[in-house]
């Protein structure tokens, strides 16, 4: 019985480590910044838009206006956003999922 109840909390361990995204990225796996994108940003920002706040879409010009110019940057607003918009800690996106956001946008609104 033991044993059984080891192996259960094992298997829920991996399963909700799972549903986190930490077993779905090996070591130097590349992530598509398009589905990161999709699953964690399209919501509120849609084709590159901004439902929330209209005056700040992703795209280069708008994200230079607010000091946003690097993937970094746009990584940083993801974990402390302003009024709005929703925290991406480590926890809800990895920072290698994030960076693929970052430069999908970058490389998609122009």
């Amino acid at each position: 019985m033991k044993k059984a109840v080891t192996l259960g909390a094992v298997l829920l361990s991996i399963s909700a480590l799972s549903v986190n995204g930490y077993c779905d990225v090996k070591k130097g796996q590349k992530i598509n910044g398009a589905t990161e994108f999709q699953e964690h940003c399209a919501s509120c920002h849609p084709k590159g838009g901004n439902i929330v706040n209209a005056k700040k879409p992703l795209n280069k010009k708008a994200l230079n206006a607010n000091g946003i110019r690097t993937a970094k940057d746009i990584v940083a607003k993801m974990r402390n956003p302003g009024p709005g918009m929703t925290k991406f800690d480590e926890k809800s996106v990895p920072t290698v999922e994030a960076n693929a956001i970052a430069e999908y946008i970058l490389k998609t609104f122009k």
